[in-house]
């Protein structure tokens, strides 16, 4: 399904941000997600937090790999750079990239199968790097694009569509890049804006990688073996004269208004995800205090929330390889290629 453009109408009396631009100057094509996706919340998140950053479009690459969340960088920033890489390789594609312009604003969507699966190493060595981008992971916890098998991210216990436990230990992508060394670590829910937003604008202006991992309800695979409106029952029992599928419409699923530290969303299914936000006493520079904080919330149940760590001191993958600091579109051929002597020079060094 392609893409459906959005039309250019617009109130002539929307605020404008210090480039002159609309919140609707950052948006892109029409979503061709379900309805009621968390991954469309997070989309507007990153659509506020660019114009309030006053961003400039053209100074912004979006990179994705493939799945629902990936699908997701042609619905902002439509004026932007952008790459769609295969599956699990995007940040690999992204460090190449910023090898190679050092002055773009990169902006990496994932998933939990995209980024804990097949791109686990990808991933792992981004970080590793600190390649200057933010790292958003939709975190649903299912394959959506391929009828909701488990990801790497599903909790033991939880149950598939068909109604099948899953029995295998998560991959926590906080825990995990904390372990690695990142310099910037957050989590998120989808349907908390007010907490989302100010994360991302963080991220943006992090001198590294920032990874922020959100938790994104997948609406639709909630379908369980046993259920008279599930798919599996009503094409067992209909009589079919097309194929098709027809997706509910489900409401958005948002966090509740309140200064408590801990907030109780209720799911689709019935069931409830309690989200920790940190306390004003947490210190976001000591890297053992956010790995026992996370560890402390898994087994009382909970989700961390908020900036869980940060490293302003870290340096960047340019800092680390001493790149140039001009894009390599910007220098002359003679210097990018400066022949077999040199050439011949640079190898006597390694001999």
């Amino acid at each position: 399904m392609t893409s459906i453009a959005k039309p250019p109408v617009r109130h002539p009396g929307l605020q404008r941000n210090a480039l002159g631009f609309t919140v609707r100057d950052y948006e892109g094509a029409m979503s061709t997600l379900c309805a009621g996706c968390g991954h469309d919340s997070v989309t507007a998140a990153l659509v506020q937090s660019f114009w309030e950053l006053s961003l400039p479009p053209h100074r912004a690459a979006k990179m994705s790999g493939i799945g629902c969340s990936s699908k997701t960088t042609a619905y902002f920033m439509k004026q932007s750079h952008g790459f769609n890489s295969v599956h699990g390789r995007m940040p690999s594609v992204t460090s190449g990239a910023s090898a190679a312009n050092r002055d773009l604003t990169y902006i990496g969507i994932s998933g939990d199968g995209d980024s804990l699966s097949i791109g686990l190493g990808q991933l792992s060595h981004a970080i590793r790097r600190n390649v200057r981008m933010l790292y958003v992971i939709d975190n649903n916890g299912v394959y959506g694009l391929t009828k909701g098998q488990f990801s790497a991210s599903a909790d033991i216990g939880s149950t598939s569509k068909k109604g099948e436990a899953n029995m295998q230990q998560p991959i926590d992508p906080v825990l995990l890049a904390l372990s690695l060394g990142a310099t910037f670590v957050a989590r998120s829910f989808s349907g908390d804006k007010a907490q989302l937003v100010p994360i991302l604008k963080a991220g943006l202006s992090h001198n590294g990688l920032a990874l922020i991992d959100v938790i994104s309800p997948c609406v639709t695979f909630n379908d369980h073996e046993g259920s008279t409106k599930s798919y599996k029952f009503t094409r067992e029992h209909e009589v079919e004269i097309s194929a098709a599928d027809f997706v509910p419409l489900r409401r958005e699923i948002t966090a509740p208004d309140t200064d408590s530290e801990v907030s109780v969303v209720a799911m689709h299914d019935g069931s409830t995800v309690r989200f920790r936000k940190t306390a004003d006493s947490y210190d976001p520079t000591d890297r053992e205090q956010a790995y026992a904080h996370v560890r402390a919330c898994q087994l009382r149940h909970e989700v961390a929330t908020g900036l869980l760590f940060i490293d302003e001191s870290g340096q960047d993958m340019h800092a680390m390889a001493k790149t140039t600091t001009q894009p390599l579109v910007d220098l002359p051929f003679a210097d990018l290629c400066p022949g077999n002597a040199a050439l011949q020079s640079l190898m006597e060094q390694y001999r």
